[in-house]
């Protein structure tokens, strides 16, 4: 981008595609860095205007995959980083294999996973875009976003929709099993187990190559005792022990009985109990159970898939093939633009502006009459199904609203707020707030003046917000004061 765009976000630019009319054509890319594998793909979207307001959304009407790159194994110079030149080559190798200009890609979505994105390095894989850094989403998922985006990019929320009962997404990869309990066409729960293929990995002639602590514990568990060493060789038989093990601490989570006593949980246990009868498997090992990968990498990829079909047919269990496996990720990003009027918005900091890419956090299923107490509780569940962390990270709070506008109800809302964000209230970072009711600069005068938030606070009304949606703000375009506000949504297949 030019130095001139970090200032400003220009609409009605009749050179972009983004700003011409009812209907809208993206190119754009998805790439996914993951704990064992990666991959790319580019994608032409074609949007629609929803309504006839300006404000309205845009949704997407098709889908089209132009290119898949190879399946490859994430690259890593040690134990603790990323090989970001490997990946960059993996990334001009891609484009110039699809024909694509990066200059002709519209938007963008990064996401790094599992242990890919608690490498030392990992901000690396970012700066791979960072010459296109307004375009592209780039988000850091840890294991309850990774489970979200699991059960949207292998089809089983929408797979969902109709189904009587819930379908339970488990999404399985090198490092980690995620869960996701989907229900009509939504995400109700999620949660993750350190189980996963490459724990343990070996070379072609057998010897132990990678053994992670998570997988030496398990192999303890199963009674491998102290055979797993570096450059050691393991029975086959000990190896579909190991795997089988792991099958049972997955299905104890499916059959919703007591597993072995303490279960790996990464995350929470699901709130939500089994047993659940409707399964999707995705992620690498789900390509082995469903018959569409049959090679063996050196790692417990066909083992624990064998033992998950095994187990599943034994428990009668309904299996569902995603419509994505190991691909089941975000295709890219949408990008769409609402104009707001400066009398919308409540804009303490002005200096604060221009804000790029910040996650909207969908806070929902605040009580009625709503209270302090049930809006904090729906602030840190929002935040915790992106792995979110108050005071660590900028969020724009995506505030569902039907309460009303009178004082006592907006009051409750700031109160509970301020409740959910000590850390980011007390250290005076930035409070973004985005409502779908016009009552936006009733809240921020509250939130400054009634509740002494010392930070810079902005409130943006009159736009509906969802989960996997990205914000810009730019800055009032005068001297009409309109604040153009530019939404990023990240796109499944």
């Amino acid at each position: 981008m030019h130095e001139e765009d970090e200032d400003h976000i220009h609409l009605g630019d009749e050179d972009s595609p983004i700003y011409v009319g009812e209907r809208v054509e993206l190119l754009t890319v998805g790439v996914d860095v993951g704990s064992s594998t990666s991959h790319l793909l580019f994608s032409r979207l074609r949007l629609e205007r929803q309504g006839q307001r300006l404000s309205s959304r845009f949704a997407v009407t098709e889908r089209e995959v132009l290119y898949r790159s190879p399946v490859v194994f994430t690259p890593y110079t040690d134990g603790r980083s990323l090989d970001a030149e490997r990946l960059r080559s993996f990334v001009e190798t891609s484009y110039r294999e699809a024909g694509v200009d990066p200059e002709a890609v519209h938007t963008g979505a990064v996401i790094t996973t599992g242990e890919a994105a608690r490498r030392d390095n990992a901000r690396a894989v970012l700066e791979l875009f960072s010459h296109q850094a307004g375009k592209f989403v780039c988000a850091t998922a840890g294991p309850n976003l990774e489970s979200l985006l699991a059960a949207h990019g292998s089809g089983a929320a929408e797979l969902s929709r109709d189904a009587e009962q819930a379908l339970l997404n488990v999404d399985i990869g090198g490092g980690t099993t995620k869960f996701a309990v989907c229900r009509r066409g939504r995400v109700e729960d999620t949660a993750a187990l350190h189980v996963g293929a490459r724990l343990v990995a070996w070379d072609q002639q057998g010897r132990l190559v990678r053994v992670e602590e998570a997988g030496r514990a398990l192999a303890a568990r199963a009674g491998l005792g102290g055979s797993l060493e570096l450059g050691s060789t393991v029975p086959p038989q000990e190896l579909r022990r190991l795997a089988e093990f792991m099958a049972d601490l997955v299905m104890a989570v499916v059959a919703g009985r007591p597993g072995p006593a303490d279960l790996p949980w990464i995350t929470p246990p699901l709130a939500t109990a089994g047993p659940f009868r409707t399964v999707v498997f995705s992620g690498g090992v789900g390509e082995y159970v469903y018959g569409r990968e049959h090679r063996s990498f050196g790692d417990l990829g066909p083992e624990l898939a064998q033992a998950l079909r095994d187990r599943t047919q034994q428990l009668g269990l309904r299996l569902v093939e995603p419509k994505e496996a190991i691909r089941a990720t975000c295709i890219g990003a949408s990008q769409y633009t609402v104009q707001l009027s400066g009398d919308t918005i409540y804009l303490s900091h002005p200096e604060l502006l221009p804000v790029r890419s910040v996650p909207a956090a969908a806070v929902r299923g605040i009580a009625q009459p709503p209270t302090a107490a049930s809006v904090a509780a729906a602030v840190r569940r929002a935040l915790e199904r992106l792995d979110l962390v108050d005071g660590d990270a900028s969020f724009a709070l995506a505030v569902h609203w039907h309460h009303g506008a009178d004082y006592a109800s907006l009051r409750e809302l700031c109160a509970g707020i301020v409740q959910a964000l000590p850390r980011t209230v007390q250290s005076g970072q930035p409070l973004l707030v985005v409502l779908d009711a016009d009552v936006a600069g009733i809240v921020g005068e509250l939130l400054r003046s009634e509740f002494r938030v010392p930070g810079p606070v902005l409130c943006v009304d009159q736009v509906a917000l969802r989960e996997f949606d990205y914000v810009d703000v730019g800055r009032p375009i005068q001297p009409q004061g309109v604040v153009p506000v530019v939404v990023k949504s990240l796109v499944f297949r």
